[in-house]
């Protein structure tokens, strides 16, 4: 099966580069699910449903009218049980970092991918640690305007990559989208990526 491209659920600019680096020729497509756990959740679940629902949010969108493989992913940060999504203000992205400074947490993303009934997922988890932060570096970090769509508060690509002291794992599953799984999941829809172009599809 092979359609020439597929469709990005998400809006994520990290996502897309990602999608890019290894030659997938794509279209974003909006899909809006609920990010909320449910009682008694753990994090894998949590995030492999989530990126599920958004493949199966983006395919519905597009069934009836250009209908080609719908990809998706969820990323959370883990510290102690707690999940820690994207932060909503400033007090929340400052507390999250600061719960983050001098320890280790995990960073797990799950990847979706829809066609027609048949649904896939891939579930990934990378250990991040990071070096003891003050809070004045906190404080920059936060009022560059970086951390508040990212899951845990921070973006391993960006200016937070200096509080990094370690990582094991995925370093693109952190940033939003593990290539590795990513790659797999195409390869078993007939969608090998190195073969296409780099480009996104307008």
């Amino acid at each position: 099966m092979t359609t020439g491209f597929i469709y990005l659920a998400s809006a994520s600019p990290r996502r897309s580069a990602l999608l890019q680096q290894i030659g997938v020729p794509f279209r974003v497509l909006a899909a809006d699910v609920a990010e909320t756990t449910e009682p008694g959740e753990t994090a894998p679940a949590y995030v492999e449903r989530v990126a599920l629902a958004k493949a199966d949010a983006g395919w519905e969108r597009v069934r009836d009218g250009s209908p080609a493989p719908v990809l998706a992913a969820d990323t959370v940060v883990v510290l102690g049980g707690e999940l820690f999504g994207k932060p909503a203000d400033e007090a929340e992205a400052l507390a999250m970092l600061a719960r983050l400074s001098g320890r280790s947490h995990n960073v797990l993303t799950a990847v979706a991918l829809r066609w027609q009934s048949v649904r896939e997922s891939r579930v990934t988890t990378s250990e991040v640690r990071f070096r003891a932060t003050t809070p004045a570096e906190r404080l920059a970090y936060c009022r560059s305007g970086e951390p508040y769509d990212k899951a845990g508060g921070y973006a391993i690509q960006g200016q937070a990559a200096v509080f990094v002291e370690h990582l094991s794992g995925s370093y693109s599953s952190v940033m939003g989208l593990p290539l590795c799984e990513t790659g797999e999941l195409l390869r078993q829809f007939a969608l090998p990526p190195w073969l296409h172009a780099v480009r996104s599809v307008a």
